[in-house]
């Protein structure tokens, strides 16, 4: 063990050393401001990622503002303050986010303002789809679709957004013009589904007569939640929305997104009556930011392209948004694996290095106590790892260490909220680091027997699946694995030498692991998504588990 130490600090060290002295700093550091986190901004952040693999020295800084003005405002200063040389960004409303792209223009930094219009004229380069245009597009199926006969419920998007107001406009201005087509009502929404479920529910509760042909939303997701509310009303009272069809109106959206939940599909299954393709165009979107930064020629306002998604042409359509996307993801897979190697073949290089003597010795002494700390742990959960995570089939966790056996059922605590309260009163009255404690290999082999592997799979599924509420007890997973609380307890216990407060501790930490490398939410989302009910806590577990600090995982 201790040779293995020696070895990897040595490597560690010399790492280190040599890539302080010679890693290559980024060509552009570009940052992006999103106004919110959904699933179409989630595709457009993907085809930025990928996009950047093509271009040489650019690195991407990701914000999202969640809808709230104030804190696009503090991420907008953030990016500006810590150095990004453009700034991409979609404002959350017209006016709301001004003073910070003015700051951000001021001081020299590019701004790209995309999807979302601001009142300001201080920006390099504008670049959205025509959302006045899809509204009046989608007025006009409407009408052919109705027949130029019909009642129609609106629901809009964001109050004081660009998109909003201007498919409104182009909605309105369409339908106008054919006296057989009444708008019943415009309901305010928020681009969410669950805004328009709610909005809607209220609206039909007070209307408990109404007559809706047709519901047109500024989203899909709002025409999505608009079903659900004319569905659930439908069910408990039977009452015929539409004299047409099956007695419920027709549902028509917009953003025509790919994928499984996507516009297209939903187009496709008949959810959707109709959408209209939103486009991302995230490559398209890096590529006028490196222009920019290069000095090359740019168009200052640039309208994407778009098409209406119908019943006719949704299936084509999906099937090459389909393609495309799979295409992007091998990609990604290529560049990680090609990233790998590169790394692989730098560490190998700097081994040679060993003329940071100094460097070398200071970062040995620093890390000495850390790693030989880290590798004890190790040895001593490693029992627990062979026998629960490693024997369950199709386990995803990460290679990282599972929380040390504490103590004997009489110490075990009766909640398994991760809290610093419920700490305390898991700690074991007496220590369990002694040979009578430690799982013979004997004991090791038998909990590998197939009745053994079934239960701890079916231990794993029950944790893995419960691990988000913070309120989850011991008796709760007893009872969902159809055991007193004594029996799930010692048997667990039996098998992993630890207890069942502790896997859920680890379960937790293992997947706050994959959310920091395969997400873009904040340390703070990511322990309240896990289970952990204060930030500083889950803080000071991570810490402990895995030597470093949350944020330091996406840094490295």
């Amino acid at each position: 063990m201790k040779k293995l130490l020696t070895k990897n600090i040595l490597l560690l060290a010399c790492a280190l050393c040599c890539l302080g002295c010679s890693q290559r700093q980024p060509r552009h550091i570009i940052g992006v401001s999103q106004c919110s986190e959904d699933v179409w901004r989630e595709k457009q952040n993907a085809e930025l990622r990928l996009s950047s693999y093509f271009q040489d020295g650019v690195q991407l800084k990701f914000a999202a503002a969640y809808d709230s003005d104030e804190r696009q405002i503090e991420q907008i200063d953030s990016l500006v303050n810590s150095g990004i040389d453009l700034l991409i960004v979609a404002p959350n409303q017209v006016q709301t986010i001004n003073p910070a792209i003015d700051r951000a223009y001021d001081k020299g930094i590019p701004v790209i303002v995309f999807e979302r219009k601001t009142s300001s004229r201080k920006y390099t380069a504008f670049m959205s789809a025509d959302n006045y245009e899809m509204g009046r597009q989608m007025g006009e199926y409407i009408v052919t679709r109705l027949k130029g006969e019909g009642r129609v419920l609106e629901l809009t998007g964001l109050k004081g957004s660009s998109p909003a107001i201007e498919r409104h406009k182009g909605f309105v201005e369409a339908v106008q013009d054919a006296p057989g087509i009444q708008v019943v009502a415009s309901l305010q929404g928020d681009w969410t589904e669950e805004t328009a479920y709610n909005t809607t529910r209220q609206w039909l509760a007070s209307h408990p007569d109404v007559h809706i042909d047709l519901v047109f939303g500024a989203n899909d997701r709002t025409a999505m939640g608009a079903r659900r509310a004319f569905e659930e009303v439908f069910r408990n009272t039977y009452t015929r929305f539409s004299q047409k069809g099956d007695g419920l109106p027709l549902y028509c959206g917009i953003d025509g997104l790919p994928g499984k939940a996507g516009g297209i599909r939903l187009v496709r299954d008949s959810i959707l009556d109709a959408s209209y393709i939103y486009p991302t165009y995230g490559d398209r979107l890096l590529q006028l930011a490196v222009d920019i930064l290069d000095g090359k020629d740019f168009q200052k306002e640039i309208l994407m392209q778009s098409a209406i998604v119908t019943r006719d042409n949704a299936n084509i359509l999906l099937m090459q948004a389909d393609e495309i996307m799979q295409q992007g993801v091998r990609l990604d897979q290529l560049h990680q694996k090609a990233d790998s190697y590169l790394k692989e073949l730098g560490t190998q290089r700097t081994i040679t290095w060993l003329a940071c003597g100094i460097t070398v010795l200071l970062i040995i002494v620093a890390v000495l106590f850390y790693l030989y700390y880290i590798g004890k742990i190790k040895m001593r959960r490693e029992r627990v790892v062979n026998t629960l995570w490693n024997l369950a089939p199709e386990t995803e966790a990460p290679a990282a260490p599972i929380v040390t056996p504490e103590a004997e059922e009489a110490a075990a605590p009766a909640t398994t909220a991760d809290t610093p309260e419920a700490e305390t009163a898991a700690a074991p009255a007496t220590t369990a680091d002694t040979p009578e404690a430690e799982t013979t290999d004997d004991e090791t082999e038998g909990a590998a027997s197939p009745t053994t592997s079934i239960f701890i799979a079916r231990f794993k599924e029950v944790v893995e699946s419960r691990m988000e509420n913070s309120e989850l007890s011991v008796e709760d997973l007893a009872a969902d694995m159809n055991l007193s609380r004594v029996q799930l307890y010692r048997k667990v216990k039996s098998i992993t030498g630890s207890t069942p407060v502790e896997l859920l501790r680890t379960a937790r930490l293992n997947r706050a692991y994959r959310l920091l490398l395969t997400t873009d939410r904040s340390v703070s989302e990511i322990a309240y998504q896990v289970g952990f009910t204060a930030p500083s806590y889950f803080t000071k577990c991570f810490k402990e588990e895995y030597g470093m600090l949350p944020g330091e995982v996406r840094n490295q």
